[in-house]
């Protein structure tokens, strides 16, 4: 199925996109009231909602607790948009497949 959502041109968005719309801007959350809600650093949350880290097991917990999110749904979210951009970078990487004798 992922293989043809990609060839179809679509692309997973970053947790963090959703994590910026759905959550902060629902609820007129600035970055630093949400980090406060969720006990992390400011940058933490930021270089998440500005596609610059990947969302963590931990995260994904905290959102659920705080917002009711379910962690599965943004870790899969998560491991998605991850194998979308590893299958750009498919060419750069050279392994043969092994061919047992």
């Amino acid at each position: 199925m992922d293989d043809d959502i990609t060839k179809l041109g679509m692309k997973p968005s970053h947790p963090g996109e959703f994590i910026r719309t759905e959550i902060l801007e629902e609820l007129d959350l600035s970055i630093e009231k949400a980090s406060q809600i969720l006990g992390v650093r400011r940058a933490t949350l930021s270089d998440l909602v500005n596609e610059k880290a990947a969302l963590s097991p931990e995260m994904a917990l905290r959102i659920e607790k705080a917002f009711g999110l379910e962690m599965d749904t943004m870790l899969r979210m998560q491991a998605w948009y991850d194998a979308a951009q590893m299958r750009e970078r498919a060419g750069d990487i050279a392994v043969q497949r092994y061919e047992p004798v």
